[in-house]
């Protein structure tokens, strides 16, 4: 895989790129801390994957992902960058991003995340060979109703949810209600304010309700961390460490119940949920 890595800080450049030839993922084809030119350089020399951080001067990183894409969509995306906010985060999905990845930089996780990237083109190449073969063009989408929509939603919600061992916890039905309300209505997680409105919407205390979600989520952090120390590389954990709660939150998590540290993870209903719609849109 030939890689672009486009960042205004060098030094972040240059430990990304260590990663990358340290762990002979690929080959590093260029570099730019100028985002305006980067664009013209990554649209020159057609890399595979690109990592690109999401706030630089001149051109964000949302903005290169959206005039590469409008020429050459075949190109990968992996944002990396400090800033956690959600609309951000949602519209850097939306543009086509593969994985988005918080700083500071941890460097198994951009390693995972860059091998889960690479299979995942190399799977498209092989789809692509075969199509070209026997001629058969990529089906279009099915039309579906916004019935069919709303349940195909949830669904996904619960998948994701049992995938981390939550669906025996009662705070996970009000996570499950609270995301269908949110689609129902054409809402985005929006802090305080969706849960407040959807524990007004069942007539509950706001207080009661998110007391229930987050014991459900702690106990998903706890099973994200178990299967952390079971599996380190697995799909699964590499998937959710860093979406569903800050990596540094299943980290200390994993200290805990190897008996390093006393003190656990403390997940955030936010990040929760914020990660939860980004995997449900992606």
């Amino acid at each position: 895989m030939k890689f672009y890595i486009l960042d205004d800080l060098l030094g972040s450049v240059k430990v990304m790129a260590n990663i990358i030839e340290s762990s002979n993922l690929g080959e590093i084809i260029g570099t730019n801390t100028n985002s305006e030119k980067g664009v013209a350089e990554i649209l020159a020399k057609n890399p595979d994957i690109v990592l690109v951080d999401l706030l630089m001067p001149v051109k964000d990183g949302i903005t290169v992902v959206n005039e590469v894409h409008a020429v050459n969509p075949a190109i990968s995306f992996i944002m990396v960058s400090q800033v956690v906010d959600k609309n951000m985060i949602s519209d850097a999905y939306n543009a086509g991003i593969e994985f988005f990845i918080t700083k500071p930089n941890n460097r198994i996780e951009i390693e995972n995340v860059i091998k889960r990237v690479i299979e995942k083109k190399q799977m498209e190449n092989v789809l692509s060979g075969i199509r070209s073969v026997i001629g058969q063009p990529e089906a279009a989408p099915p039309q579906v109703s916004a019935e069919k929509s709303g349940e195909e939603f949830t669904g996904k919600v619960k998948k994701i949810l049992g995938s981390v061992g939550m669906l025996g916890e009662s705070g996970t039905k009000d996570i499950i209600n609270a995301c269908a309300y949110m689609n129902r209505n054409g809402l985005s997680y929006d802090g305080k304010t969706t849960l407040n409105d959807y524990a007004e919407h069942l007539g509950e205390d706001p207080k009661i309700v998110k007391q229930r979600i987050r014991r459900a989520i702690k106990r998903g952090l706890t099973n994200v961390a178990s299967l952390g120390i079971e599996d380190y590389y697995s799909d699964s954990f590499d998937e959710y460490s860093h979406t569903l709660f800050n990596f540094d939150t299943v980290r200390m998590e994993m200290d805990l119940l190897r008996g390093k540290s006393q003190y656990g993870g403390r997940p955030t209903i936010d990040r929760f949920f914020e990660g939860l719609e980004a995997l449900c849109e992606k």
